[in-house]
């Protein structure tokens, strides 16, 4: 059977989506390998040709500089929808809007005396990561005593549980779609600079000289998935919460909802 190799962001929802990928590509014929790598090199794997596509990319804002870089070398072809990703910074839905509707609003006296001034992102390659450190500079949270770390995907997410369980102010640098939404309800603060980038497409690329491995029928079939925020985040709360094995959870999915719909 012929092989493909898809790079996946090494991020539990973007190995979610990709096990999505794999299994509607095992059903048509193929041997799929997956090679899981941080941001940046999960974008000059498929630039060298390591990898054959890449699940998912975030275009136009958060991967765009990536995707622009493999394009230098080698055309890329846009495949499906599976959701429309966007960042955000977060609070917990306790701390009032009143208090906390904006960015700007954690500069106010009485809102510095009560936060948690560390914010945990994740790992510096990620969209989220690098605006969220423009973001420290150009509201002047830094002077004000904030600090933004970033981290693995569990720093991020157990320290927000953490502060949740203990009711604590504090800021979360997230975006949708991710597990935590499934369970609480964290409310996005306004970020009117535009710093966070817009709603991107969250898509399948593959490179334009790996095309012919599939036929147009099949091009189609990929073109044709289509998930969304919610759903992505339910699959993903079942993998890392619920400790559900990946590929069970995306089989039942696609068992459900894709292969008995056509």
């Amino acid at each position: 059977m012929p092989a493909i190799t898809i790079g996946v962001t090494d991020l539990s929802f973007h190995r979610v989506t990709a096990s999505l990928v794999s299994h509607v590509i095992t059903d048509m014929g193929f041997t799929v390998n997956r090679l899981y790598a941080p941001h940046q090199d999960n974008f000059l794997a498929l630039k060298s040709g390591q990898t054959d596509m890449l699940a998912s990319a975030w275009l136009p804002s958060s991967h765009g500089i990536y995707r622009a870089d493999v394009e230098l070398v080698q055309p890329l072809i846009e495949l499906g929808l599976h959701y429309q990703p966007y960042a955000m910074w977060g609070v917990p839905d306790y701390i009032p809007k009143h208090a906390i509707a904006e960015v700007s609003d954690l500069l106010k006296p009485d809102v510095i005396s009560k936060m948690n001034k560390d914010i945990q992102g994740i790992n510096s390659g990620a969209g989220i990561s690098r605006f969220s450190i423009n973001m420290m500079h150009e509201y002047g949270l830094s002077d004000a005593g904030y600090q933004f770390h970033t981290g693995t995907e569990e720093d991020c997410f157990g320290a927000f549980e953490r502060a949740v369980e203990h009711k604590q102010w504090f800021i979360v640098p997230l975006w949708k779609p991710q597990f935590l939404h499934h369970k609480f309800a964290i409310r996005e603060i306004a970020e009117p600079k535009g710093l966070l980038g817009i709603v991107d497409r969250a898509v399948l690329l593959l490179r334009q000289d790996r095309a012919s491995l599939f036929s147009g029928t099949q091009l189609a079939v990929l073109d044709s998935l289509r998930f969304s925020n919610d759903i992505i985040a339910q699959l993903d709360y079942q993998v890392c919460r619920e400790g559900k094995d990946v590929d069970a959870v995306t089989r039942e999915w696609l068992a459900n909802h894709f292969y008995s719909e056509k």
